[in-house]
């Protein structure tokens, strides 16, 4: 394994932590640096922000779309906005303001939608989110990225500060396992080999990039060895990663906690059809199914995502 990895049983520092620390030492060297929030400051300790920097955090209330059409007009006099809400506020409730107050108007929104997919937890079916992948990807030279720990997370914020356009991460709130050591640097649009092998392609992102991990060493123990890719950047995708890593591989399999419909699994697919390479790819991922109440760990396991589901659907797919 790579040195910069340090994957073990630890929780790191909550995500939610990570990207207010960050942004509030953006803020501190770019006065150009301004945050939005719909009313969850509390949950995504970005009241923090409004104490540092009172006059750079609005707190915009239930109003999502006004959030985002704030956002474009800060980012049109000269500001470098960074919103939050949870994962389907954040897309599908304000789609239409990002497309065209974002991505047509040609601003600069930075975007965290907070507890995507099973994270959700309690919420429930209302706030659970398997679709911003696929929307995000949806809008022209949009950046969409999906945070395996705390430490990619700090990096995504730092890169997403230095550039234009429409930007969107998905991340937990609270503690995920950690995966890369201190310091460690990644490059939007470049994905991470974690683990070399000769069978076959693991390709995961976000926190299940944990149990991609997991199965593969649990795979080569039965004799089966896998390379494990974080395509941490689901748009733009490495296409010359995947090409390369799935060279002479007998078969591919996506781990995401979204949608197989238009997520990582979907932009996987698209490389490897569009150049014609005749590899099997089996994507594991939400399957035709709306969020529901239930702990993180429940709806992990019930939507076929934890460690052990996805060792199962794995060795079903390879026996076929």
């Amino acid at each position: 394994m790579s040195t910069e990895l340090a994957v073990n049983n630890e929780l790191g520092v909550e995500l939610r932590n990570v990207v207010a620390s960050r942004i509030e030492k953006l803020m501190e060297k770019d006065t150009r640096v301004i945050a939005l929030d719909a009313d969850l400051s509390a949950a995504s300790n970005w009241n923090r922000l409004g104490k540092s920097h009172p006059s750079r955090f609005i707190n915009v209330g239930v109003s999502e779309a006004n959030m985002v059409g704030m956002a474009s007009g800060l980012s049109i006099t000269g500001y470098t906005p960074f919103i939050h809400t949870f994962g389907p506020f954040a897309t599908r409730r304000v789609f239409d303001q990002l497309y065209l107050s974002g991505g047509y108007a040609k601003t600069t929104i930075n975007i965290y939608g907070s507890d995507p997919g099973f994270t959700v937890g309690p919420n429930g079916g209302t706030h659970t989110t398997f679709e911003d992948v696929a929307l995000m990807r949806s809008i022209p030279n949009s950046i969409v990225c999906d945070a395996s720990d705390a430490v990619q997370m700090d990096r995504i914020i730092q890169e997403f500060a230095k550039r234009e356009g429409i930007h969107y991460v998905r991340g937990n709130r609270k503690a995920v396992h950690n995966i890369y050591a201190a310091g460690t640097t990644f490059e939007i649009g470049k994905g991470k080999v974690l683990r070399e092998g000769t069978d076959g392609l693991i390709v995961a992102a976000g926190q299940l990039v944990y149990e991609a991990l997991d199965v593969a060493e649990r795979l080569a123990n039965s004799g089966t060895s896998v390379t494990v890719i974080d395509m941490f950047t689901i748009k733009p995708i490495d296409r010359e990663l995947l090409l390369k890593e799935s060279k002479g591989k007998s078969f591919i399999i996506t781990i995401e906690n979204h949608s197989i419909t238009g997520g990582l699994g979907s932009a996987v697919a698209e490389v490897i059809a569009e150049n014609g390479a005749a590899i099997p790819v089996k994507r594991i991922g939400v399957d035709e199914a709306f969020g529901q109440v239930g702990t993180p760990e429940y709806l992990q396991e019930t939507f076929g995502l934890s460690a052990d589901r996805i060792e199962e659907t794995v060795k079903g797919f390879l026996r076929k």
